[in-house]
C-alpha cells in the first residue's frame, strides 16, 4: 500500500469548491467545513447544534480560523451543504483516508449499505438515501461510501465505490445483493480478493454449489479435494459451532457459470449450530471466493464482515444518532453522512482514551486540547 503521507484533513479538504456567488459571501468555505467537522466530532446532530457549537467556541477556534464575521448561522451551513458537491467531498475523503490508513495485505474490507431512516422528505417525493460504505476491519475506518440512487439499488452503487479505493491485497467481502460478475471482476482488478455471499438471486449458481457440497457429503467428502475448519465459542450462555468446508480445483468444472466469474476458484459452505438454554439452531450458507481453499482463512474473513455492523452502523445509530436525523435537502443528507464519517474515523484512531466513541465525543468537546490532537492525526 502507499506510503502514509500528511493526515491532518483540513490539509485534504481544503480545495473543496465553493458553490455559493461570491457576491454577498460572509464566511470562508474553509471555515464553515472545519467548524462542522470539530462540532460533529463534539457531539453535534443538527445544523443548530453545529451553530450553538460555534458560538461556544469562538474564541478557541479564532486562534486558527479567521472568522471574520463572526460564526456563520445554522441556515448559512445548512445551504452550503445542501449545495456542496458530495462527489468533490467523497474524493477528499478518500484521499484523507489514503493519508491516514496503511491497509496490511489480507486485510477484510467489508462492503455493506445502510439506511438513515429519517433523511425521507415525503412533501418533495424523496425517499430515505441509502448508502453503501467499506469499511476496512482492522484498521477500524470507513474507507469510502456512495449513495444508492434512488431508482437503483446497491448494485449499481458497489462497482462505483470501488473504483477510488485502493484495496490492493485486500480482501473485500460483500453479502448476496453484491455478488454479481461485474462487481467479481471490478474486485480482482482492482488488486483484491472476493468472498461473496450466495442465495436465490443466483439462479443456477446457487443451486449448483449447493449440489456440489450435497454430493462430497454423500461420500463424507472422501472423494472431493477439499479442507474443513472448525471453530468453537462459549459465552453468556451459548454455544456456537462453525464449520467450513471449501471446495476447489477439478470439482469446480461441474459449475457451468464458472468461467464467467473473474477469479474464482474456490466455493464455500459455512454451517453455524448455536445452542441458547436447551435450544439449537443450525444455519448452513454459502459463498464463492477467489482466494485459495483455506477454509481457517476464509471462515475467519466471513465472520469478519459482520464488524461493518457491529463496529459502523451500530456506532453510527448509538453514538451518532444517525437514523434519528431530519437532515434531508438536497445534497445534505449525502454530506452530513460524511461529517459523522469524519468524525467516527478520527475518534477510532484515538489511542490515547480507552472509552467509546459516544465518550470521546463528549471529551472532544470539553478538552480542546484533545479535540486539536484528533484533528492533528
Amino acid at each position: 500500500m502507499s506510503e502514509r503521507t500528511d493526515g491532518r484533513i483540513l490539509t485534504h479538504f481544503a480545495d473543496v469548491q465553493d458553490p455559493r456567488d461570491e457576491r454577498g459571501k460572509e464566511h470562508k468555505l474553509i471555515d464553515i467545513l472545519t467548524i462542522a467537522i470539530c462540532a460533529v466530532i463534539c457531539g453535534a446532530d443538527s445544523w443548530v447544534d453545529i451553530e450553538l457549537y460555534g458560538q461556544s467556541k469562538q474564541a478557541w477556534l479564532s486562534t486558527f480560523l479567521s472568522l471574520d464575521n463572526g460564526i456563520p448561522s445554522h441556515d448559512t451551513f445548512a445551504r452550503v451543504f445542501a449545495r456542496l458537491d458530495p462527489e468533490q467531498m467523497q474524493t477528499c475523503f478518500v484521499r484523507w483516508v489514503s493519508a491516514i490508513s496503511q491497509l496490511s495485505g489480507g486485510e477484510v474490507v467489508a462492503i455493506d449499505g445502510k439506511t438513515a431512516r429519517h433523511s425521507y422528505d415525503t412533501a418533495n417525493g424523496k425517499g430515505a438515501i441509502h448508502m453503501v460504505s467499506a469499511w476496512a476491519s482492522a484498521n477500524r475506518l470507513v474507507l469510502g461510501q456512495r449513495k444508492v440512487d434512488a431508482k437503483s439499488n446497491e448494485i449499481t452503487a458497489i462497482p462505483a465505490l470501488l473504483q477510488v479505493l485502493a484495496i490492493e491485497g485486500c480482501i473485500v467481502t460483500i453479502d448476496a445483493m453484491g455478488t454479481q460478475k461485474e462487481i467479481a471482476a471490478a474486485i480482482i482488478d482492482q488488486g483484491a480478493d472476493y468472498i461473496l455471499a450466495l442465495k436465490g438471486n443466483q439462479s443456477g449458481l446457487f443451486e449448483d454449489v449447493q449440489w456440489l457440497f450435497e454430493q462430497a457429503q454423500s461420500t463424507q467428502f472422501r472423494q472431493v479435494v477439499h479442507d474443513f475448519a472448525q471453530t468453537l465459542d462459549k459465552g453468556h450462555g451459548r454455544i456456537e459451532l462453525r464449520r467450513c468446508w471449501t471446495l476447489s480445483d477439478a470439482e469446480l468444472d461441474y459449475l457451468i457459470q464458472k468461467p464467467q466469474w473473474k477469479g474464482l476458484q474456490t466455493v464455500v459452505m459455512l454451517q453455524s449450530e448455536r445452542r441458547i438454554k436447551g435450544q439449537t439452531r443450525t444455519e448452513t450458507r454459502y459463498y464463492i471466493s477467489s482466494l485459495a481453499p483455506d477454509a481457517a482463512k476464509i471462515a475467519a474473513a466471513i465472520r469478519t464482515h459482520w464488524t461493518v455492523e457491529n463496529h459502523l452502523h451500530w456506532t453510527l445509530d448509538v453514538a451518532f444518532d444517525e437514523d434519528a436525523c431530519r437532515i434531508r435537502k438536497d445534497h445534505a443528507p449525502q454530506n452530513f453522512s460524511l461529517l459523522r464519517q469524519i468524525a467516527l474515523n478520527l475518534l477510532g484512531q484515538d489511542k490515547s482514551t480507552k472509552a467509546g466513541i459516544a465518550a470521546k465525543r463528549k471529551k472532544a468537546g470539553w478538552d480542546d486540547a484533545y479535540l486539536l490532537a484528533i484533528l492533528a492525526q
